[in-house]
């Protein structure tokens, strides 16, 4: 007898693919071909990056690439095994009290990924019978962690201190700890966490605070220390979490606070448990990438510098970049708002065949009617390359009718 036609149990899949492609929303993964770069060729068309987290150009720095080339002749190209059974090198190390000395903190301990980080943090150290008090737009990685520690989640209105301060005092007198936490620079929208107001929150109510500075290190703070350095407020948040992926140019993610807590981290922090270390290549690169940072700060000046010049233009030319009914942008973080969702995703695939990458963000990342396009300026763009970019934003935006 001829086998039984079998029915896909995945075609569900497909009606929800579907259903993308009929909003405009649905993409496909766009594929660099060379270096990460301020220009570089993406599907054989070379274009105008204005999409990378790449802020201070160190994915291709000289001195970090020779780190890792040494460490890969002398270590070799794995670690072999997690950080608590034998995958823990003495760069690893190494790398963690460098962080730690940077951030001025007692220790540090650096995880696959930010996302980890957050997510094995938050889910390591409360419990159900804990609270979260969380900023709306926070991260997808806290809200998971949140969600893992199974934790109740009180949710304040984006930097609403008021909204914030009453969700504590709802439970205030409740038994478990209280987790106070906070971007410190928000990914869709650039603008900089209320952290001074949090941290006297914080101390009136006896929360943890904790801040996610993944967009912040390497960008705000002296020679790039983040957020807390940027307001001084030093000693007062508890739990300090960063990229090694972004303005570091590497890959992996990092928890700075107490020798305790990240003592804690290495037994409870699942991810870390879980995971292999880090190339001892990764690694070595990330060292270098703060040595960078000390001793060539001219690379913020410049990062900053760009970023003055582009939101100026941009502004200039009529584009909505936050602050009409959305955050205003503080940050190398640049959205240009658009608000339909499959106008957005065309407005970007046209910047492309004009020569300009800059990514369409739509529902679910950001809210329904709160598309955008997200631009990011990085301190290896030059005048010449930010002036084209911009007439090709002007030109498409008259063509398509988002700009009068």
């Amino acid at each position: 007898m001829p086998a039984a036609t079998r029915t896909d149990p995945l075609s569900f899949l497909s009606d929800q693919l579907n259903d993308l492609k009929s909003k405009g929303t649905h993409f496909r993964l766009r594929v660099l071909d060379d270096e990460q770069a301020p220009v570089c060729t993406f599907d054989g068309k070379k274009v105008i990056n204005l999409a990378s987290n790449n802020y201070l150009g160190l994915t291709t720095h000289p001195r970090l690439r020779e780190a890792a080339l040494d460490a890969t002749r002398k270590y070799g190209v794995g670690s072999g095994a997690v950080r608590t059974i034998a995958g823990t090198m003495k760069i690893h190390m190494e790398l963690e009290e460098k962080i730690a000395r940077f951030k001025n903190v007692e220790a540090c301990v650096v995880f696959q990924s930010g996302f980890t980080a957050n997510a094995g943090t938050v889910s390591a150290i409360l419990g159900k019978e804990d609270f979260i008090i969380s900023d709306q737009l926070n991260h997808a990685s806290i809200i998971d962690g949140a969600r893992l520690s199974r934790a109740k989640i009180l949710v304040f209105e984006h930097k609403n201190i008021a909204d914030a301060e009453a969700k504590l005092a709802s439970v205030k007198d409740q038994p478990g700890r209280k987790l106070l936490i906070t971007d410190g620079v928000f990914s869709m929208d650039g603008d900089i966490g209320a952290i001074p107001a949090l941290c006297d929150l914080a101390e009136k109510y006896g929360a943890v605070t904790m801040v996610d500075d993944a967009h912040a290190s390497g960008v705000l703070g002296r020679n790039g220390r983040g957020t807390i350095d940027h307001f001084n407020v030093h000693g007062r948040v508890d739990i300090q979490v960063g990229t090694l992926s972004k303005a570091i140019g590497a890959l992996g993610g990092y928890v700075c606070g107490t020798r305790e807590l990240i003592d804690f981290l290495y037994q409870r922090a699942r991810p870390f448990l879980f995971s292999t270390s880090h190339p001892p290549s990764v690694a070595a690169t990330c060292i270098a990438a703060f040595e960078v940072l000390e001793q060539e700060p001219e690379r913020i000046d410049k990062l900053w510098e760009n970023t003055r010049f582009f939101k100026k233009e941009l502004g200039l030319l009529g584009f909505d970049i936050g602050g009409r009914n959305t955050p205003a942008s503080e940050t190398p973080i640049t959205p240009i708002i658009i608000g339909d969702g499959k106008l957005t995703m065309d407005f970007s695939r046209e910047l492309f065949q004009e020569g300009v990458f800059a990514t369409g963000i739509a529902y679910p990342t950001v809210p329904e009617g709160k598309a955008r396009i997200r631009t990011i300026m990085t301190a290896t763009h030059t005048k010449e390359e930010l002036e084209q970019a911009l007439e090709v934003l002007e030109n498409v935006g008259r063509r398509m009718a988002i700009l009068g």
